[in-house]
């Protein structure tokens, strides 16, 4: 019976320790695996404090890089207004060089004219001795001018006398004329160049280029006897249309183109 006890109390002490043992062991695994993943969990946030590191690096360099595209942005656009200023400025040298040599031609072209002149008034005249030949030229002009006066003075009275001779001779010459333009007047006739019957009018191959006038007062002649008479209405510089006298037009004619028109009163001379 105490065998048996004996071996039951060995049985259990084996498994006792078997298991103690199986137990040890599992836990030296456990500790091995649970050393290695604190070791991975180091290595892990090791590399994620690293990578943190890495990324603030790069944000401030790209910080850094945005800051200095900036300041390129600026100084780029203040190079370009600096070159836009300059591009203007050298424009507006170029206009006024252009406006200098335009002023320096004009300069050099008066100091011709001007030596020109001098060259002209002879005795070797220069700049420094023109006052002094301007006054010779003064006093000079001033006895041409009294000179001048004189002789204005002796023909002031020649020529009011010749005036009072060309008055009597225009005075003459006109009544000649006006007394020519009369006769020429009386011996006016123009040809009658259309008829309206209609209407009561005519038209006359004359006009005020032949001295008809509104006042004008017409005759008309067929085979030298007197028709109708005829006012004018409307005179242009060739032709004059004029109205029919119908009181005075004779029974049973009618006028018609080629009866001549000729003044009814004759001018007095």
């Amino acid at each position: 019976m105490k065998t048996i006890l004996y071996v039951v109390v060995l049985l259990i002490t084996c498994g006792a320790g078997y298991y103690s043992y199986d137990l040890s062991q599992k836990f030296e695994a456990l500790e091995k695996v649970r050393v290695v993943t604190i070791a991975t969990n180091k290595q892990v946030t090791a590399n994620a404090d690293a990578n943190d590191t890495k990324i603030k690096k790069e944000r401030e360099l790209l910080a850094q890089s945005k800051e200095r595209r900036d300041l390129l942005t600026q100084s780029v656009s203040s190079l370009t207004s600096v070159g836009a200023g300059l591009t203007n400025d050298s424009a507006k040298l170029d206009d006024d060089l252009k406006a200098q040599d335009l002023e320096f031609a004009q300069l050099n072209k008066t100091i011709e004219e001007v030596n020109a002149i001098l060259a002209q008034l002879g005795g070797g005249v220069t700049l420094d001795t023109l006052p002094e030949k301007i006054q010779q030229v003064e006093d000079d002009k001033k006895a041409k001018q009294k000179k001048l006066e004189e002789l204005e003075a002796v023909a002031a009275g020649a020529e009011k006398s010749l005036a009072t001779s060309r008055a009597e001779s225009d005075r003459l010459t006109k009544k000649m004329i006006e007394r020519g333009s009369r006769i020429s007047r009386n011996a006016m006739e123009a040809v009658i160049t259309a008829v309206n019957q209609d209407w009561g009018f005519v038209v006359i191959g004359a006009g005020s280029n032949s001295g008809f006038t509104p006042q004008t007062a017409l005759l008309v002649q067929r085979d030298g006897r007197n028709i109708a008479k005829l006012h004018p209405s409307s005179i242009e510089p060739t032709q004059t249309i004029a109205e029919i006298d119908l009181q005075s037009l004779a029974s049973g004619v009618r006028l018609q183109p080629g009866d001549r028109a000729i003044l009814a009163t004759p001018t007095s001379n």
